[in-house]
């Protein structure tokens, strides 16, 4: 999301073949996912976003170093009903208006400082608007190190950009999408990276979709509807290596990211930037009352536990760090059929129970033992928080 007009490598595909890149063996997939585990979810309940533990609001009019034509607001992002579906979301609204010298606004939101991760399978349920022309939704993550080496220098890793410029020309906008990662020093006019453009089969702004990344220490792979077509392969892989040259992607995704969501308006990847284009902007008209949002239905994040992967969540109350290696809570019996214990130094303030599709079942205050009896056989996902407003999730299996 952060771009440049001038880099060193990108390579654009334009169909939607998921090309592997050379070496790449990805026939064990559906063995691997099942080891993962949640540990981490925002399924954006209620009516407030949880500012306190997992968001950050960006206000800014920057341009994000792309031309973009918005002013980030805090106004522009709200929880609600997304009206065809139903579904409670993060809805993240463009709207052309007049604000601080900009004539858009819009609205994006981060976990930096709230939750950063290395390695892992994330992903995103969302609904794209009509992008074409000029709106530019992205899901995507940048270095937590960010504030201190800046720009490529942290990394950066596109899940989900729309809106692109070659998308329009083609009249394929509604199934064009892409995945990049980008990296290095930049000099000379350009920085290393990778792109990958591909075109769906199917229209990706008429519904939900679901947008999956899993990452490891030899490959970044993005996936498209996994939880439709689980057998479905990469339509982006690249691998990690070169850990020690400093141009090489190694020496930059071998540390934790944080996650971003926005809705742009304009800039580089849409092909319109400048005041004298603001008519180019059609996405935003009188037929949409000049307004168009992008809706986030969840955002979930699966680690195996395993040795070099790290997970921070970080409590504005508390200051506490949690990683899954070091847990506060341990959770018995599990599998379980009854009462579930809940074992830690503190009476838990809350514990929700969650299904696997992020609904929520059950909910207890001010204990350390619940009764899960009533609820069906299946896996859950069990939120436990304290008093300071330290959150940990864990996997509970009821038989």
């Amino acid at each position: 999301m952060i771009k440049l007009e001038r880099i060193l490598c990108c390579i654009s595909v334009v169909c939607f073949c998921f090309q592997l890149r050379a070496g790449a063996d990805f026939s064990d997939k559906k063995s691997e996912e099942q080891e993962y585990k949640l540990v981490w979810q925002e399924n954006f309940e209620g009516s407030t976003l949880n500012e306190a533990n997992n968001w950050t609001v960006e206000v800014n009019g920057d341009g994000g170093g792309n031309q973009e034509m918005q002013y980030y607001r805090r106004e522009n992002l709200s929880i609600g009903k997304e009206p065809l579906s139903g579904e409670n979301c993060l809805i993240l609204t463009a709207k052309k208006e007049n604000f601080s010298q900009k004539k858009f606004t819009s609205g994006r939101l981060t976990t930096q400082g709230k939750m950063h991760f290395k390695y892992g399978k994330l992903e995103a349920r969302i609904k794209m608007p009509e992008t074409a022309n000029g709106l530019w939704p992205a899901f995507w993550l940048l270095g937590a190190n960010y504030a201190e080496v800046n720009w490529p220098r942290c990394g950066e890793i596109d899940i989900l950009e729309a809106g692109n410029a070659d998308g329009i020309k083609s009249n394929t906008q509604e199934r064009y999408f892409n995945g990049a990662c980008h990296w290095g020093v930049y000099a000379n006019g350009g920085y290393p990276n990778y792109a990958k453009h591909s075109t769906a089969p199917y229209s990706l702004q008429d519904d939900f979709h679901l947008y999956t990344i899993i990452w490891d220490k030899d490959y970044v792979r993005m996936y498209l509807d996994l939880d439709k077509y689980p057998d479905a392969e990469p339509y982006f892989a690249m691998a990690i290596n070169g850990y020690d040259d400093i141009n090489s992607p190694g020496h930059y995704f071998d540390k934790p990211f944080f996650v971003i969501l926005n809705l742009a308006v304009g800039g580089h990847f849409t092909g319109i930037t400048g005041s004298a284009n603001i008519s180019k902007i059609t996405a935003l008209n009188e037929s949409n009352n000049f307004q168009s949002a992008m809706y986030v239905d969840y955002v979930r994040l699966y680690q195996k536990g395993e040795q070099g992967e790290e997970f921070h969540y970080l409590g504005l109350n508390t200051g506490d760090v949690q990683t899954v290696h070091d847990l506060r809570f341990k959770i018995y019996p599990n599998p379980s059929t009854g009462y579930l214990n809940i074992d830690g130094s503190e009476i838990p303030k809350r514990v929700v129970v969650y299904d696997m599709k992020g609904k929520k079942v059950a909910e207890y205050e001010n204990t350390n033992s619940i009764d899960i009896s009533p609820m069906a056989s299946g896996n859950y996902v069990l939120q436990i928080e304290t008093n300071g407003g330290f959150v940990e999730t864990h996997q509970l299996n009821k038989n």
